[in-house]
């Protein structure tokens, strides 16, 4: 295009925050500031960067609001809204990333920045150059030429003179023409009253030019050539506005836009600062572990020495090499150990490629392993352990004293973190940049097995690895001691590690015929709902297809149209909207149906059976402990947190979850765990005493807020009473809750205010929690768990009052997730003393299943019941439900 032409690339720096503000979801810093403009701008001007490695480039920012084009129109802008607090936060750190890319920052008072850009691109052309101008915005269009393009980064665009006359139907000189004529209601430019962006083109198109068409306004018919000559000087002066001035008072040179390298110690602060990790470990940490006492273990003297080693020390990293990331078919290739800082060894025992050097022995090496690993007081320290702790099980190992898995000490240090992975934490913590597992693996169709790879490369790898887990474990660990969350880590978290690793380890069994059937059925089922749904439809179309759907409902069916059904991609079909919609037309009602089991069929019945594992027959979920932000356990592939069970086709799918032979699913599910956690927290009168009597929590609430006795109270005001007690923990406002009831907003807040009346406790605790995340920035739990709310000062009120919804709600679920995982130490401890055959294979929610042998029914019920309600003591009584069950819906 020009690359035969000096060339500089000039960013409107202006345009692409306002670009990334809105392109990008709120994000913040571990301190609660607002980062999602000034993420989004980097990674715009990453993607200039590395796409078209430009040898020159400036950025151009607006200096302020005032122009020399408000001194000829006072009104340039006025309606502009103001420029919200949290993006206006963001400006000078943006401006600040920028000059950290060592890039040029230009701007000028009483000019925007596209007056800055004009003038260089012009002063260009001139010179003999090119100038590439990376901008969204139309109006810089005027100035495109054959040395002068634009470049939309966030479309992947280019503009040049034809691209001008295909968006304007005019040359680049005659934009301003059209600007002049159909005016811009975002800088307030007012144009000709009537003429749109389609009128203006076909005139200028027509007379030649804005000068050509007003001097004979009377040519012209109708309203449009009356207007044309009333608002002839109000044309001109839009022109005027509209026009970029190329001739701002700048002095520059090309050698002054020269690129630069980065200063990657600025950008590693200020990338810190905002937590930008992923950032920092692409583009600013270094390789700061040195490798020079870590040591490859060949030979049988330097693997006993090794040995003797590691039974002098109290505490070690270990870290296993394998053959795949699944624990159920991973294969040992190496193993590696640290015990001193900076210090690493690496016993490979499964390298196989052409020239591999010799290994021990797999097998000598694990046993020469295995009473360190089985001893309980030697202290292991692992990064996600648990997979090392699966590998070894497999192997014959049963590793004990499993005591520090740094992933979750930053867990439970920051639970907020985007990721607790080990490069990282090293990143963030150690200044270091860890080795890639692609530069060692490669990556795509060229990646090797672990098994393949080099022992060197491996060698240096895993001992990093091991090393740099055990730097971490002796930062986090003294942090966790000052956050009070000490006791939190080593009685709960670190337990529950082996308890996790043994359930998906044992897994669930499946009724693989009752799932095909269950598929069979839905299949049919979705068929009949598409002929109901076309017979409506008026004819077939894809149901699937959002654009297609919205084309039936709102302009074949010309349904009634809601507030924020049209977007620019077509009409909106979510799931708010189809609601909306159901009471008016059966369609609606149809397509929530389908979709509900479509999602069931593809989800659960489709998938299911292929995650079955061939070896055990049984599907082996991953339980995930350092994910949720309140402390609640996640699982995936399978998750079973989602398996609905209020509808009838999502309880049949539990049926598929099935006992062994000879024995029986026992389902123990804490009853109203949060309202009792709330009551113990707030030490409401009317709860606790209602919780003491064991009486019904929502047949109470409901006598209270409707003022009726509680043998008045139907069932549908019990439903009510439920939805308000749980909206209580959830922060929920009357607006949300008038929806969720089906009432008006009114009467919503009239419930609100009538449960507030009654509940005196429980809303001085929840305006507490408010305050204790502003004064601290976070909230706690029962156990002393850390919840931070690092937007609970937000300047933006949208986000302050989710926040502060958070502050409400976090305490809650978050001493329910600590319930339910002392339950879990608690059970599994004393079914391990009393030697019980049972064993825990499920956790979801607030529920927990067991597998038992019917020998040890009565046994596990009195067991699982006492360790459960006694799992923490509380200010009221906690109580589990049990049920028995050959499957999961009959036990639950």
């Amino acid at each position: 295009m020009m690359s035969e032409k000096p060339t500089i690339y000039l960013i409107d720096g202006s345009s692409y925050i306002y670009r990334a503000y809105y392109a990008i979801r709120h994000l913040s810093s571990p301190k609660g500031f607002p980062t999602n403009a000034l993420y989004g701008f980097i990674q715009m001007l990453l993607k200039v960067i590395k796409e078209k490695k430009p040898d020159h480039l400036a950025v151009i920012f607006d200096a302020g609001r005032q122009t020399f084009r408000n001194e000829i129109y006072a009104d340039y802008k006025a309606n502009r809204a103001a420029m919200p607090d949290d993006l206006r936060q963001q400006i000078e750190p943006i401006k600040e990333a920028v000059r950290a890319f060592n890039i040029p920052a230009l701007e000028l008072a009483g000019f925007e920045a596209d007056d800055i850009i004009g003038t260089i691109a012009r002063d260009c052309e001139e010179k003999g150059m090119a100038a590439v101008v990376v901008t969204g915005d139309k109006d810089l269009m005027q100035i495109v030429s054959d040395n002068v393009t634009l470049l939309d980064t966030m479309k992947d665009k280019v503009s040049g003179p034809a691209e001008v006359v295909e968006r304007f139907g005019v040359g680049s000189e005659r934009v301003i023409d059209i600007l002049g004529l159909a005016g811009d209601s975002s800088d307030n430019i007012p144009g000709v009253p009537g003429i749109g962006e389609k009128t203006a083109i076909k005139l200028v198109n027509d007379f030649g030019s804005l000068d050509e068409l007003l001097a004979r306004a009377n040519e012209v018919k109708g309203k449009t050539g009356e207007r044309l000559q009333e608002f002839a000087e109000q044309a001109r002066l839009s022109r005027r506005l509209a026009t970029i001035d190329c001739h701002v008072p700048l002095a520059w040179s090309y050698d002054d836009f020269a690129a630069s390298p980065q200063d990657n110690r600025r950008l590693a602060e200020l990338f810190k600062e905002y937590g930008f990790t992923t950032l920092m470990k692409e583009l600013t940490s270094e390789a700061t572990l040195s490798a020079e006492d870590y040591r490859t273990v060949l030979s049988s003297d330097d693997f006993t020495a090794l040995v003797r080693q590691l039974t002098a020390v109290r505490a070690f990293a270990v870290d296993l090499e394998t053959t795949s990331l699944n624990p159920l078919e991973a294969e040992i290739v190496g193993i590696s150990f640290s015990f001193r800082e900076h210090e690493a060894y690496y016993i490979p025992v499964g390298h196989r490629y052409p020239g591999a050097p010799h290994q021990l022995s797999r097998d000598d090496v694990l046993g020469a392993l295995k009473p360190l690993l089985l001893d309980p007081e030697k202290h292991k320290i692992g990064q996600n352990i648990k997979y090392d702790y699966q590998v070894l099980r497999r192997a014959g190992i049963d590793m004990q004293g499993i005591w520090c898995d740094t992933m979750l000490a930053s867990y439970l240090l920051n639970p907020t973190r985007t990721s607790q992975g080990l490069d990282s934490l090293a990143v963030e913590f150690l200044d270091h940049r860890m080795i890639s597992y692609a530069e060692v693996a490669g990556k795509g169709k060229e990646q090797k097995n672990f098994a393949q790879v080099e022992v060197e490369k491996a060698s240096v790898y895993s001992c990093e690895d091991a090393d740099a887990t055990y730097l971490l474990h002796k930062l986090f660990l003294p942090r966790l001691a000052e956050s009070g969350m000490e006791r939190l880590f080593f009685e709960l978290e670190m337990p529950l590690v082996k308890i996790l690793a043994e359930m998906e380890l044992y897994g669930v069994k499946l009724d693989l015929p009752l799932l095909q059937r269950l598929s069979d059925g839905f299949g049919g089922q979705l068929a009949d709902l598409e002929r109901e749904i076309f017979a409506l439809a008026g004819g077939e179309f894809n149901v699937n297809s959002p654009k297609q759907l919205g084309e039936v409902l709102f302009e074949r069916l010309q349904l009634q149209v809601g507030k924020k059904t049209k977007t620019k991609t077509g009409w909106s079909t979510n799931v708010d909207e189809l609601e909306r919609l159901a009471g008016e037309h059966e369609i609606a009602r149809l397509i929530l149906q389908y979709r509900s089991l479509s999602k069931l069929k593809s989800t659960y019945t489709d998938a299911l059976p292929k995650l079955v594992d061939a070896a055990s027959g049984r599907v082996h979920t991953s339980y995930n402990q350092a994910v949720t932000n309140t402390g609640r356990l996640s699982s995936s592939e399978p998750n079973l947190q989602n398996i609905p069970i209020r509808s009838e086709e999502g309880r049949s799918i539990r049926h598929a979850f099935i006992a062994a032979e000879g024995c029986l699913l026992l389902s123990a599910d804490y009853s109203q765990i949060e309202l009792r956690v709330l009551a113990h927290l707030s030490a409401d009168r009317v709860f606790c005493d209602a919780f003491a009597r064991d009486e019904d929590i929502h047949t109470r609430t409901a006598a209270e807020v409707f003022g009726l006795f509680p043998q008045m109270v139907t069932q549908e005001m019990r439903r009510q009473a439920k939805t308000i007690n749980f909206g209580v923990i959830y922060g929920q406002g009357a607006f949300s809750l008038a929806r969720e009831l089906g009432v008006s907003t009114k009467v919503a807040k009239e419930f609100i205010d009538n449960y507030f009346a009654r509940h005196a406790g429980a809303r001085t605790f929840l305006d507490g929690c408010v305050r204790e995340a502003e004064d601290n920035g976070y909230v706690t739990t029962i156990l002393g768990r850390r919840l931070p709310i690092p937007d609970i000062k937000s300047s933006n009120g949208n986000i302050r009052a989710f926040a502060q919804r958070n502050a409400v709600n976090y305490p809650i679920q978050g001493s329910a997730a600590d319930i339910i995982k002392q339950a879990m130490v608690r059970v599994v401890d004393r079914m391990e003393r009393e030697g019980m055959k049972s064993r825990l294979i499920m956790q979801v929610h607030d529920e927990l299943v067991f597998e038992v042998p019917e020998e040890e029914k009565l046994a596990m019920e009195m067991l699982v019941k006492h360790e459960m309600e006694h799992a923490v003591t509380l200010r009221v009584p906690l109580r589990v439900d049990m049920n028995f069950g050959r499957n999961w819906s009959e036990a639950h």
